[in-house]
């Protein structure tokens, strides 16, 4: 006997899990299904929350707070104990809810059937009204490189091997290159980042991209740009990566850090009528509907902007359209950037390149954290925030932080940038008052001498007319 779903979901990622929580909330019969036993995704098991943790241990031996001589497996033994509290916490959440959580491979074979193969083959059929897709990603393979060698790892695999490197080439210096790099070198591996573009993350200020390159280098990461690889070759002792420019690097791993791909292969969309683009990502509409109505999908397996954060609401946000005819949406440009380099960026709105094409009329205003009180007291003293803001509304068009805490210090600025009629002004930091000494000090000191400038301005431009 078939077994019948208000709403059926595939993968427990952040965009299930936001889907499953916003469907049971509303009293539906859900069923969650993932082809791995614990619950979490890529984000939980493989991305994510791994690669923060790894981080933040890295940045603790950078510190020099005691952790002398600690090996890479000893981090991935600290980085399993978050891992497993993450899996038991969002367990504990389909359990209380009283979501089914299904395990195997699911396939579409209509538009309200999906067939779960089990591990031991064993195949079973089940119904649902509606389907959310949320199979998450996975490292992009080019079929020219041997991913079968040990010593050639994604960013999966890296989690897996089983000694301590002392040298790492990562091929690709987009965020997770960048992220990485930061953590081997607060191992004092020995790191080689080979970029095929002209600068790093090019999506970023350019102010923020020059200070990061500036401090992976004085981390010890040789940084190598605009290179593309001819070959790989592995042996039981190391890789060799040949460029195009003639150069051979070799190293105890190699890393590929060249993009994702999107899990959407083998489920039977194609033949619902759901194609696929090159990169494994479904198409959807504003409301994460694919071609056909009743089937959602959420997440890294649309694309951009493959986020664990924009997941989630993703999939909150296509649970209540397909329940309730809610129309609400995400949008992109009110999501954050985090990334979690040493020491980290985040940001939010236009940089300066997007602003000087669309010839905005705007002004800076910087804080540097060395002049801060509370970065002098704990020592955090690399980094500055960075307000960008019209000159004659004083609208805030974008701020930039780079240093300790910045994912967090972002959100006062993401709160204010978000304030509608007028809310949303460089005024509200000026006659703001802040607790001092604190971090989010850095946005008071950042407006007033974002508005000085312009105050000199005008001073200079009466003077100017009135001779």
């Amino acid at each position: 006997m078939e077994n019948k779903y208000d709403v059926f979901i595939i993968g427990s990622g952040p965009g299930g899990e936001g889907a499953a929580m916003t469907c049971a909330k509303q009293g539906k019969k859900v069923a969650v299904c993932d082809d791995f036993s614990l619950v979490g995704g890529s984000n939980t098991h493989k991305g994510t929350i791994p690669s923060k943790a790894l981080r933040h241990a890295s940045q603790v031996l950078i510190d020099g707070k005691g952790m002398d001589g600690t090996t890479y497996q000893e981090l991935l033994s600290q980085t399993g104990i978050v891992i497993q509290r993450q899996v038991e916490l969002r367990k504990g959440f389909y359990i209380r809810n009283n979501v089914d959580l299904l395990i195997g491979k699911a396939s579409l074979r209509d538009a309200h059937t999906i067939e779960i193969t089990e591990a031991n083959g064993l195949k079973k059929k089940y119904k649902a009204e509606s389907i959310i897709i949320a199979t998450g990603s996975r490292p992009y393979h080019p079929a020219d490189v041997d991913f079968s060698h040990p010593r050639i790892v994604d960013s999966d695999k890296l989690l897996k091997i089983q000694d301590n490197p002392k040298t790492i080439t990562i091929y690709g210096a987009g965020v997770i290159g960048c992220e990485y790099a930061s953590i081997f070198r607060g191992l004092s591996i020995k790191v080689n980042l080979i970029n095929t573009r002209h600068q790093l993350l090019s999506f970023l200020d350019d102010e923020i991209i020059d200070a990061l390159a500036y401090h992976l280098r004085e981390n010890g990461v040789l940084i190598r740009h605009s290179e593309e690889y001819e070959k790989v070759e592995a042996d039981e002792c190391g890789v060799t990566i040949y460029l195009k420019s003639n150069k051979q690097i070799r190293s105890d791993y190699l890393l590929w850090a060249q993009g994702r791909t999107g899990n959407s292969q083998n489920m039977g969309l194609e033949e619902l009528g759901i194609k696929i683009d090159a990169r494994g990502s479904i198409p959807v509409n504003q409301f994460y509907q694919s071609s056909v109505p009743n089937i959602y999908a959420v997440g890294d397996v649309i694309g951009y902007p493959s986020l664990a954060s924009a997941a989630y609401d993703q999939g909150r946000f296509a649970a209540r359209h397909l329940l309730l005819g809610e129309t609400k949406t995400l949008r992109l440009e009110d999501i954050p950037t985090g990334i979690y380099t040493i020491p980290e960026i985040s940001s939010i709105g236009m940089n300066e390149r997007e602003l000087t094409e669309k010839k905005i009329p705007y002004e800076v205003g910087h804080s540097f954290f060395r002049h801060l009180a509370r970065a002098q007291i704990t020592g955090r003293t690399t980094g500055m925030l960075k307000i960008l803001f019209h000159r004659e509304t004083f609208e805030i068009l974008g701020i930039h932080c780079f240093g300790y805490g910045a994912s967090e210090i972002i959100h006062i600025g993401q709160a204010i940038m978000s304030q509608k009629n007028g809310g949303n002004t460089l005024m509200y930091f000026i006659n703001s008052t802040f607790n001092y000494p604190t971090m989010a000090e850095a946005y008071r000191v950042a407006a007033l001498n974002g508005f000085n400038r312009v105050e000199l301005s005008e001073v200079h431009l009466k003077q100017k007319t009135t001779k």
